[in-house]
């Protein structure tokens, strides 16, 4: 069967019309925040996460705290204070992609919906699909945190 779609010039996908995620995430990005966990290595060998919330439109990211043991009660006060943050911010934004990390649960989401942002699950094992949160926590690590020894949390905050 794939040989005869790909002699047709044809994707073996159910979808061949519409537009691809990277051409969605263009016309979107005004209307995007992303989230994504970054994950911070401390000299003493413990790991310290925080989550991180990036406007695509504007690249403004929004570290909002840093904790050992990242929590649903946690995600839920992490994005309320996004939520706060970003204020009128959130009538041009409509969608918010995140990996299916069980630390955010229904309760965060409840809290982006309240703010009229959809929710978009990420597939299973498609980093690609968040690519933009995890090139800036990239950048990160690799120009600011690679570069200083963190000692713990306060000097991780």
């Amino acid at each position: 069967m794939w040989q005869i779609l790909h002699a047709a010039g044809l994707n073996p996908a159910p979808r061949r019309s519409g537009p691809t995620w990277r051409e969605f995430l263009t016309a979107q990005a005004q209307g995007i925040v992303a989230v994504d966990f970054l994950h911070v290595d401390t000299a003493l060998g413990e790991w310290w996460y925080a989550p991180a919330f990036l406007e695509h439109g504007t690249r403004r990211l929004h570290i909002t705290g840093v904790t050992a043991h990242p929590t649903r009660e946690g995600a839920v006060q992490q994005a309320r204070n996004v939520a706060a943050d970003l204020g009128r911010r959130t009538d041009s934004s409509r969608f918010l992609p995140r990996d299916r990390d069980d630390t955010y649960g229904a309760a965060s989401d409840a809290v982006f919906e309240a703010e009229g942002l959809h929710v978009i699950l990420s597939a299973p094992r498609a980093p690609r699909m968040n690519a933009h949160c995890e090139r800036v926590i990239g950048s990160i690590r690799r120009e600011a945190l690679d570069h200083v020894l963190i000692i713990g949390e306060a000097h991780a905050r």
